[in-house]
């Protein structure tokens, strides 16, 4: 299987430290009262993570040729967001985890009250960052966007995908099922980042569309796969995060439903799949096809 380009590490170094000043800048000052709330908020999601979503939106904004600037806004947005899933994700009241990006988790280290509040604040922060820049040169544009993140946020999206996934403790699940899950719990807001991205830019016909949908479809799905197959392979001074725990939880996943080989090759195939979809795009979609090897490739 090959491993991304050269340049390509070098594009996406350059994007993680532009997203990285630009959430530095859009977070409340630690300082700022209520200092312990904005603390962890800071805490959440600065110096940490792969930054996929807003690599996404970049990688989506160069298809359409958008300008940097309004990728910047959607970056934090996505991150923001994303933040605010993992707060809350990991609760005791949820997935109970102690362990993230390699540091206690915001529970852990604040408290559990402080960590609620900083998960609903920084969801509150997300849609300010999308509401207070000028994204599209149409405002209906805009607001399609922003009724796009919504839903990937709320019960046809994480919220609802997470629910599914606490029901589901114990219990197994069919591929299907499993899929339906991840579309909303991993898959939206992966499939948001891509469509904001684009919507930042030119617009697209309606097959174009179609077709960067169906792409970002298919690295959603192979980002979990992936994800679950680490979880069951990788340490936890790799990851991160507490290895194997999905399994001493007995949630279920894709190498509980298809053992470690299948769904490796599950992985690949829909590799395959999001390139597919980008053919005939050339150059302005190499990005895009770079982060799909690297999603299936990476080892953390």
């Amino acid at each position: 299987m090959a491993t991304p380009k050269v340049e390509f590490r070098a594009w996406m170094a350059e994007v993680q430290t532009r997203v990285e000043r630009s959430l530095e800048r859009a977070l409340p000052a630690a300082g700022q009262p209520p200092k312990r709330l904005h603390e962890a908020m800071r805490y959440a999601v600065l110096g940490g993570g792969k930054r996929v979503r807003p690599l996404l939106a970049f990688a989506a904004g160069e298809f359409t040729r958008a300008a940097p600037e309004r990728l910047d806004a959607v970056a934090c947005a996505l991150e923001f967001l994303h933040g605010y899933s993992l707060v809350h994700d990991d609760l005791p009241c949820m997935d109970n985890d102690v362990l993230r990006r390699g540091k206690p988790t915001v529970h852990v280290e604040f408290d559990e009250a402080t960590a609620l509040l900083a998960g609903d604040s920084l969801q509150s922060l997300a849609f300010e960052a999308l509401a207070s820049s000028r994204l599209a040169d149409d405002p209906a544009v805009q607001v399609e966007m922003l009724h796009r993140f919504a839903v990937a946020s709320g019960t046809r999206g994480m919220a609802g995908g997470q629910a599914i996934d606490l029901a589901a403790v114990g219990k197994p699940l069919t591929v299907p099922e499993l899929e339906y899950m991840h579309i909303l719990k991993t898959g939206a807001l992966i499939r948001a980042a891509v469509v904001l991205g684009a919507r930042c830019g030119e617009p697209l016909g309606a097959l174009e569309f179609d077709r960067l949908d169906r792409y970002a479809k298919c690295v959603g799905l192979a980002f979990q796969v992936v994800d679950d197959v680490l979880d069951a392979e990788a340490p936890t001074a790799t990851l991160g995060k507490t290895a194997g725990k999905d399994a001493a939880q007995g949630k279920p996943t894709y190498v509980s439903a298809l053992g470690l080989g299948r769904a490796r090759e599950l992985a690949r195939q829909l590799r395959g799949d999001a390139h597919a979809a980008l053919e005939g795009f050339g150059a302005r979609a190499e990005r895009l096809g770079d982060l799909a090897d690297f999603i299936v490739t990476r080892e953390f």
